[in-house]
């Protein structure tokens, strides 16, 4: 990345010793019960890109790369790990830029090391910038490999949901293959999920959910008003250039007219995020083939 995007809980005891800036202090006065609001027919997802599909092009020109993600028709952004080490004077710049070209950021991806008193004061602060109300766990990172482990997950961002809750801010998670493959007998997803709170945000990659043989659908009805993040990434059986995570999201194996459905009937969907690992155009190219397919879908 640039050099500005250079350098991926204990329990309950830390709660409010994280909010010290202003701003973040006077959030704290909202309702300490906020729960997530569901989806309706009146309020249509977002259609947003994970800033990850244009990594490179990001840690070239992150100012230009975001100028070039609103004019391609999208409307919001996920920025992902990089984004944490900005100092908040720069964040304050890239608020300015989402505001100047329309899109929002509704939530980033955080490595495992956030999740902790120490470093999820920082991500709070820098989220508030942005405008995100949704500070998302991409990985449990290295070690985690037991049910117990898993457990301990779920533990660490419960606690972290209770921080950000009186903040009107989320925690949440986002899958791999890793988590809907069982372990000892069990789907790591499905402890994450049992020993989350209800207003814990499930956030759902569905292409790794189909690669693990999994049935997407399922587990969005199984999550009702959860489910308020989606990555849309697809996958394709085989071996090339269009298929794994490279096939172009609406032209693999998922049947996103499904998932749709139930996302925005029964999962309280808020936002849909094109994702995709690569293909053989280039990544802005990448992007806008997407999104096309996406809007035709609809």
């Amino acid at each position: 990345m640039s050099s500005s995007m250079q350098s991926s809980l204990s329990r309950r005891s830390f709660l409010a010793a994280t909010v010290t800036t202003p701003f973040v202090a006077a959030l704290s006065a909202a309702p300490a019960g906020r729960r997530p609001v569901a989806v309706t027919a009146a309020v249509r997802p977002m259609v947003g890109l994970e800033l990850f599909s244009v990594r490179e092009e990001l840690a070239k020109d992150l100012f230009g790369t975001v100028r070039a993600v609103g004019k391609a028709g999208y409307e919001a952004v996920e920025f992902f790990s990089p984004y944490y080490q900005w100092e908040p004077a720069y964040a304050k710049q890239v608020r300015q830029l989402l505001d100047e070209v329309g899109l929002k950021a509704p939530s980033t991806h955080n490595g495992a090391n956030v999740f902790t008193p120490e470093g999820l004061k920082k991500a709070i602060d820098l989220n508030v910038i942005l405008g995100s109300n949704l500070i998302v766990m991409a990985s449990a990172g290295r070690g985690v490999a037991t049910i117990d482990d898993w457990k301990r997950v779920a533990e660490r961002l419960t606690a972290t949901s209770e921080t950000l809750r009186p903040l009107g801010m989320r925690a949440g998670f986002h899958n791999h293959q890793t988590e809907f493959t069982p372990v000892e007998g069990t789907r790591p997803i499905d402890v994450i999920a049992k020993h989350t709170p209800s207003d814990f945000v499930l956030q759902f990659d569905v292409g790794t959910c189909v690669h693990a043989g999994q049935d997407p659908v399922a587990w969005i009805t199984a999550n009702p008003g959860r489910i308020t993040s989606i990555h849309c990434k697809d996958w394709a059986p085989g071996e090339g250039p269009d298929k794994g995570y490279h096939v172009l999201t609406g032209e693999g194996a998922v049947n996103w007219k499904a998932i749709r459905a139930v996302a925005e009937s029964v999962g309280g969907v808020e936002t849909y995020l094109i994702e995709q690992e690569g293909s053989r155009f280039t990544p802005f190219e990448t992007m806008e083939k997407c999104l096309a397919t996406w809007k035709a879908m609809a």
